[in-house]
């Protein structure tokens, strides 16, 4: 570094008050949204920040790093000598390969283009893999650098103006594919080059289904940016509904189910913002979509379908901070009945955080449990299961501390 650099304000030695008035002002957040969030008065908040009040306790500092999607623990704490990742995991093993994939520009290449049919059997496969397998990420972390190759090698050879679109459209959901082994790990720039290449290609490709899980991505980036980015989520899914809508009568199954599920989205969005009417408004609409569906119907990308809808009443409620209203939710939701292993375990993990909400340690410990079994790789990625499985290793009961503590070195978090 330059001897007259400025280092960031959160390089120096400030107190915790100060690290959580920049954190909290970066994300656009007011200090009323964070008081509802961690449970606490805005005057607390205020005496925080402005040093009246020192550090809370693990449990408080865990749930304001939450609010506030702190990435790593000591950028609140300022304590560099305990990282401890939140909201990014650990970077997957097969990260080099895919983002050398993703930065590559070959503009000359000695073999042919697979034919887009074949393409979409691969992305058919590589989908079914992935909701079949616990190491998920390591599944279609093997498959992507290729994926991506032939995408973009088919994209560069098509002939005719239809080909070239229907190879955007396969290069798109490659992209969409990549989204998902991205998300969580410690590369947001790799990240947003994904979301920003697949709308690209996807409004390229001129095909409504692949731009609905173009756009149910980038909200889905734009929303875990943090408040200040909740319009721009918004936009964009409620700007691909329009779109979407005078096509419905007509269209597929696939359609109509990426209509639902930005509908969900919007509802989700709602959730985070505090705004229950709205969310609970759009999830009873993505619930009249997922109705007109089979039975048993199931979107290969956002999983969206009649199984799923209890699922994401849970997320609702816990994104509400409804305790009462989650571990009801829980109960009536039947996971089970969700087919993809990754989508399950997310799903025990909105489990979890609805006990942590109503005040049952041992149930949420156990439920995320269930989402392990279920599949490693999710859970271990999971900012929500992280701060769960920290705050309950500092449990006032032996059991639950020694619980926690086998769950944290299983997901990585502590050395065996």
């Amino acid at each position: 570094m330059p001897s007259d650099a400025v280092p960031g304000p959160l390089l120096e030695p400030i107190a915790f008050g100060q690290r959580m008035q920049v954190l909290r002002t970066r994300r656009g957040m007011s200090r009323t949204v964070l008081a509802g969030l961690v449970g606490k008065s805005v005057s607390w908040v205020k005496q925080v920040e402005g040093g009246q009040l020192q550090m809370p306790k693990l449990p408080m500092v865990l749930r304001i790093a939450e609010a506030l999607r702190v990435r790593d623990l000591s950028e609140l704490t300022g304590d560099q000598s305990r990282k401890v990742g939140l909201f990014t995991g650990p970077g997957h093993a097969r990260l080099p390969q895919v983002r050398a994939a993703i930065d590559a520009y070959p503009f000359t290449s000695d073999q042919e283009a697979p034919t887009v049919a074949h393409l979409e059997a691969r992305l058919v496969r590589a989908w079914q893999a992935r909701h079949a397998a616990p190491d998920h990420r390591e599944v279609v972390g093997a498959l992507l650098p290729g994926l991506i190759r032939d995408a973009q090698l088919a994209v560069r050879e098509a002939e005719t103006g239809s080909a070239r679109r229907a190879a955007q459209a396969a290069l798109s959901q490659t992209y969409s594919l990549c989204q998902f082994f991205i998300a969580y790990q410690p590369d947001a720039s790799l990240l947003w080059r994904v979301v920003e290449r697949g709308m690209v290609a996807a409004l390229e490709s001129e095909d409504p289904h692949t731009l609905g899980v173009a756009a149910w991505l980038a909200a889905q980036a734009h929303r875990d940016s943090g408040p200040g980015h909740f319009e721009a989520a918004d936009a964009v899914t409620l700007e691909t509904l329009r779109y979407l809508e005078p096509l419905l009568p007509e269209a597929s199954d696939d359609v109509r189910a990426i209509a639902g599920a930005l509908r969900f989205e919007a509802g989700y969005t709602a959730a985070r913002r505090g705004d229950a009417g709205e969310a609970w408004r759009y999830w009873d609409a993505a619930c009249a979509v997922a109705e007109r569906l089979p039975t048993a119907y199931f979107h290969p990308v956002t999983s969206f379908s009649q199984a799923i809808m209890g699922a994401h009443a849970v997320t609702i409620a816990v994104e509400l901070h409804a305790g009462a209203e989650s571990v009801r939710q829980v109960v009536a939701a039947d996971a089970t009945a969700i087919p993809s292993r990754p989508r399950k375990a997310r799903h025990r993990i909105e489990e979890a955080r609805g006990y942590q909400l109503d005040g049952q340690p041992e149930a949420a410990l156990a439920t995320l449990q269930k989402a392990y079994e279920s599949a490693p790789e999710t859970i271990r990625y999971n900012g929500y299961a992280r701060r769960i499985v920290l705050e309950e290793a500092e449990s006032k009961s032996p059991a639950q501390r020694r619980r926690a503590g086998e769950l944290a070195v299983r997901l990585g978090m502590l050395a065996a």
